[in-house]
């Protein structure tokens, strides 16, 4: 299946901010995305944790979202059906963004935080803003839609893929379950180190992943071939 220039089931190194325009309107069931946090990594705290933070900061992964990506995620979706990772810096911009649209708040909750110091509570929650319009179904059931998941911080995960921010697949999954159905297209704009792509393999659905950074395009298209950014081969991509 092909969406303009781009086939379904790939995945690109592009600026996600150029290749969208190349998608056609309507063509997307379903969007997930973890885009830079707004995030002021010199304060709050962080100094037992400073290596992380310095990554984070080196990666790009520091500076937010630009509010331009949001309006052409919406003209590429069939209809608003949306999840976005974000902090609480985020949270003013996507409310307001979707304030006429269905919102839920979910979070994943984190058993292992990171530890921090100076007045500051644990960095042991991150935000998911699920934004849909009206008549978008959700398919999942009890077991599916908590608000909250809780989890660890899957070191094994960082330490196979080597992705400072990297989120659970089975959390991914779960989102791809509630808002699609089978044969339905999934785009990542954001796609890190392949997490989405991975999740829609297990689940089958149809995906769509743009990467700006080699490094990580690269362990995102051994891990969809099962290899980890060590060069290993493993049974499992989760």
């Amino acid at each position: 299946m092909q969406l303009g220039r781009f086939e379904v089931n790939q995945i690109y190194n592009e600026d996600c901010y150029k290749a969208i325009k190349e998608l056609p309107d309507k063509s997307i069931d379903l969007v997930i995305i973890d885009p830079p946090y707004l995030m002021d990594t010199r304060g709050g705290g962080f100094h037992k944790k400073r290596d992380y933070y310095d990554i984070i900061e080196n990666e790009g992964l520091s500076s937010g979202i630009n509010i331009g990506i949001l309006i052409e995620l919406e003209r590429v979706m069939k209809a608003t059906n949306i999840y976005i990772f974000c902090n609480k810096n985020l949270l003013s911009i996507l409310f307001n963004f979707y304030k006429n649209k269905n919102i839920d708040l979910l979070v994943w909750n984190k058993t292992n935080p990171i530890p921090t110091i100076n007045n500051k509570y644990l960095s042991d929650i991150e935000y998911v803003l699920f934004a849909r319009d009206e008549g978008v179904k959700l398919h999942g059931d009890y077991s599916t839609l908590s608000k909250i998941y809780i989890s660890d911080v899957n070191k094994k995960d960082k330490e196979k893929y080597e992705h400072p921010t990297i989120k659970p697949c089975n959390l991914i999954e779960r989102y791809i379950y509630n808002s699609s159905k089978k044969g339905d297209v999934v785009l990542d704009c954001f796609l890190g180190s392949g997490t989405t792509a991975v999740a829609c393999k297990h689940i089958g659905r149809n995906y769509i992943g743009f990467e700006i950074n080699k490094k990580w395009f690269d362990i995102a298209t051994n891990r969809l071939n099962n290899i980890n950014a060590h060069g290993q081969t493993s049974m499992f991509t989760i």
